[in-house]
């Protein structure tokens, strides 16, 4: 069998009765019937009146014919019957049939019509050939063939139910679009779905018009037609298309995501319109309930947007739970935008940064779900543990994600400590091959929050590995007066390191005090000397540095000058490496904290150890311009 779906205009239509329509309206909402005879019945449904004959009404209509008798047997001539399903329309075709007038059933009044009959009684046990039976006979027949028609009728089932859906007409009418839509696409005649605007070759204008026909028939040719159903109708037609178990989870999740973004304004971009709360909440809500079970249904962004939309109306922690597990177990097809989910209004952070925690902890709990399986050798029980789900590159996008999420999020004065810590450490177990993100992030945070505490500006330092800064990133660490002095002096140490390993000069120690703080020691011997090395840098403490640096900037800009169009992009590394090669930096800071005493770094043989600087040193060099945040 083959269908068309094309064009919007109602095609279907079905005449009844031969008489021409003398149905008039006179003043003051009175129907009459232009008819030689006088009037005996008058009926009243609502505000109109009708002045009708009750001969040709009686022999169709049970209902009337009870109503036009009194209880002790006398003639009514006046009923009213306000309460008819359709209200006054409905009523007039129903009595223009009994008058025998033509009438025309089509998709937008057959339901109505088909209610008010039953409403009125026009059985086939009061006259053959009654209204219901043909009605239902149009209904059958040529309604639930046609795919427009079939989801008109639906739409103008909201007027009057419940009484419709009690005579099986939505059922029938949502089994038949759900068989539509399931239909091999092969046997769709699909030239545009009567909602979707035309093709420019459409319009007539393309020679080539012919080649329309030929055009493949999507998967979801179907999905845009059903937007304009109210909530409650779609997702019956939804679950009835689910449960033929046809089409793809795929499908099922266009579907739904082209629904959200009719029904719900403004969520394509990630919000929904203010002021829409309880009108969006039953649209969410179901949306969310009939999501595919199926992982890559629906993207990850979607998912997103969606969360912003149940917070937004504030539903049940069920339905968001269930959206937080699904968006964690994609989390790698994420993008900051997507994560950047606003707080409710009169909320003093900017940013929902528990919501965006629980997702990584989802994601991250796909590893920690491992199975674990025992295997028996001899007297021995060896548990083996299967290798997590979770590849390296998803980590590693999601990793780097939160370190751009957090360098967002940081730029928020109200975010507190705690929050931005949390979320860091949750991935810290994730190696990146660079920390250079992370870095901005972390600027970024100290830079808004300047008024932090010694211990959680320590802290906050602690989630980046210094050894893993680029050059760039190392040049500006080690000119960031945000930083706490122990982090300047690894990040030249560690970059003085690599210098080494790439020139093949020997590599230079740790100094040990602060090996020792590295290692965690309680020492009390240290424990004067780790507080300071905490600290933030002093202005004297820095001005050894920065003269260094200035002095190194300037004899490298003279022994690499007239950099050549070949060797321009080796500015930066010169830089570096003229600024690790003098350990005089090391030890002017090393001197400043006192960690120059002697013995400190005994075991090095070279006069310029870090541990044997001249204090006097660091008294003479000048002061250096100050360096922004790289964020």
């Amino acid at each position: 069998m083959l269908f068309s779906v094309a064009g919007f205009q109602t095609s279907t239509f079905m005449k009844l009765g031969s008489k021409p329509d003398s149905f008039q309206t006179d003043v003051n909402n009175v129907r009459s019937v232009a008819n030689d005879l006088a009037t005996d019945f008058i009926i009243n449904v609502g505000d109109v009146k009708f002045y009708l004959h009750k001969f040709p009404l009686l022999a169709k209509s049970a209902r009337l014919q009870k109503s036009a008798t009194t209880a002790n047997g006398d003639n009514c001539d006046e009923v009213d019957i306000s309460d008819i399903p359709g209200g006054p329309a409905a009523f007039e075709i129903c009595a223009k049939f009994c008058y025998g007038m033509i009438v025309t059933l089509n998709a937008f009044n057959v339901v109505a019509a088909r209610c008010a009959s039953e409403y009125l009684g026009m059985h086939e046990t009061i006259e053959k050939g009654n209204l219901i039976y043909k009605i239902d006979v149009f209904l059958s027949a040529s309604i639930f063939r046609s795919w427009k028609d079939s989801i008109i009728v639906l739409q103008t089932t909201r007027s009057v139910l419940p009484l419709i859906d009690e005579l099986k007409v939505v059922s029938n009418c949502v089994d038949a679009v759900a068989t539509k839509a399931c239909f091999d696409i092969s046997k769709v005649d699909w030239s545009y779905s009567y909602n979707r605007k035309k093709l420019p070759e459409e319009n007539g204008n393309d020679p080539n018009v012919n080649s329309i026909r030929n055009r493949s028939v999507p998967k979801d040719w179907w999905v845009e037609d059903l937007c304009d159903l109210d909530i409650d109708l779609y997702k019956r037609v939804i679950l009835a298309i689910k449960s033929k178990a046809i089409l793809s989870s795929d499908v099922i999740g266009e579907a739904l995501k082209a629904y959200a973004y009719r029904r719900l304004q403004g969520l394509s971009k990630g919000m929904v319109q203010c002021g829409e709360a309880v009108k969006y909440k039953s649209t969410v809500d179901t949306i969310v309930w009939l999501l595919p079970a199926d992982r890559g249904s629906l993207s990850c962004s979607f998912l997103l947007k969606l969360l912003k939309a149940a917070i937004y109306v504030d539903l049940g922690d069920m339905a968001k739970g269930q959206l937080i597990r699904r968006i964690g177990q994609q989390l790698e097809e994420a993008s900051i935008h997507d994560l950047l989910i606003r707080t409710a209004e009169g909320e003093s952070m900017m940013y929902d940064v528990d919501t965006v925690k629980k997702i990584v902890e989802e994601f991250l709990m796909q590893d920690q779900n491992a199975e674990v399986t025992s295997l028996e050798e001899g007297d021995e029980i060896q548990e083996i543990r299967r290798p997590g789900i979770l590849s390296d590159a998803s980590k590693l996008m999601v990793a780097k994600l939160i370190d751009g999420y957090l360098a967002e999020i940081a730029k928020d004065p109200n975010l507190p400590f705690l929050k931005f810590v949390e979320l860091a450490e949750l991935v810290t177990g994730i190696s990146r091959p660079a920390h250079d993100a992370l870095y901005r992030a972390i600027d970024m945070f100290l830079k808004e929050h300047q008024g932090i505490s010694k211990g959680e500006r320590k802290r906050i330092c602690k989630l980046m590995d210094c050894k893993k800064l680029s050059v760039d990133a190392c040049m500006h660490a080690v000119q960031n007066e945000r930083l706490p002095l122990r982090v300047v002096v690894q990040v030249l140490f560690f970059e003085q390191v690599r210098v080494a390993a790439t020139s093949g000069s020997s590599t230079p120690d740790l100094p040990r005090s602060l090996r020792d703080l590295n290692n965690g020691s309680s020492r009390s011997a240290v424990t004067n000397l780790e507080e300071d090395w905490d600290a933030v840098a002093t202005v004297e403490e820095l001005k050894a540095l920065r003269a260094e640096i200035a002095s190194l900037r300037t004899s490298n800009g003279e022994r690499n000058g007239g950099y050549g169009k070949h060797s321009i992009d080796k500015v930066t590394s010169y830089k570096m490496k003229g600024l690790l090669k003098s350990k005089k930096i090391f030890a002017k800071l090393w001197s400043s904290k006192g960690g120059g005493e002697k013995g400190e770094n005994s075991g090095s043989d070279s006069s310029d150890s870090l541990g044997s600087a001249n204090p006097e040193e660091a008294k003479s060099t000048p002061s250096r311009n100050r360096r922004h945040s790289v964020s």
